[in-house]
């Protein structure tokens, strides 16, 4: 698969088969993501990969939580930046409409969006996941090359075949990541990310991307 294919096919699948991912196939592609630049080559991200017990752990912990009606800690970090202008807004209450709609979830239907949003801790059924992190002491510069870092990776994910998602929401319950994964107390949870074969059956859309007009502008 070239590069262009692995960007056109990359999605945040949100439904995977239990096929196990072989660790091999992780640390080639974890190794060759060490590549991603970095300013001043800081390397700032720090990756944990659970699979197996470990992984079902955490999904049971954040079960667990769900089901008692516990809403999650308190945020780290903004997911967004209050009071979202023009054309962000619109893009991400377009993004959402496009993802129930695929999903057959009427826009009323909060028990409906509830149950979608809470697949999140279930990893969609991934057999294998990522939780990155950062050190709380660095800057927006080093958060930039984290992206990197996670981009890279799912670009490697989809030369070998394999999918995933990124998945901000996995911050919301942070201490129970924690209790499993036991990260410094000076990292910050940024993601985790679901990783493992497409679940073909499972219901999807590719949500719209902008116009490149209105994102890029080539000067002569």
């Amino acid at each position: 698969m070239d590069v262009y294919e692995a960007v056109r096919s990359r999605r945040a699948v949100r439904g995977f088969t239990d096929e196990p991912v072989p660790k091999e196939l992780l640390v080639r592609v974890l190794t060759a993501a060490a590549r991603t630049p970095s300013g001043g080559n800081l390397q700032p991200w720090k990756a944990f990969v659970l699979t197996g017990a470990a992984l079902a752990e955490v999904k049971k912990r954040t079960a667990e939580r769900l089901a008692a009606g516990d809403p999650g800690d308190e945020r780290e970090f903004e997911m967004y930046p209050p009071g979202l202008k023009s054309a962000y807004r619109e893009r991400q209450i377009a993004a959402g409409e496009q993802r129930y709609a695929a999903l057959g979830i009427a826009r009323r239907d909060e028990q409906a969006r509830r149950k979608a949003v809470a697949a999140n801790w279930d990893c969609f059924g991934a057999p294998a996941a990522l939780f990155c992190y950062i050190d709380r002491g660095m800057g927006s510069a080093q958060w930039a090359d984290m992206g990197m870092y996670l981009q890279t990776i799912m670009l490697l994910l989809r030369a070998e075949g394999l999918h995933s998602c990124p998945q901000m929401a996995w911050s919301v319950y942070r201490r129970t990541v924690a209790e499993v994964v036991s990260p410094p107390d000076e990292l910050v949870l940024f993601c985790g990310m679901s990783i493992g074969f497409e679940d073909i059956a499972a219901k999807h859309t590719r949500i719209d991307r902008a116009p490149l007009a209105e994102t890029v502008t080539f000067l002569d």
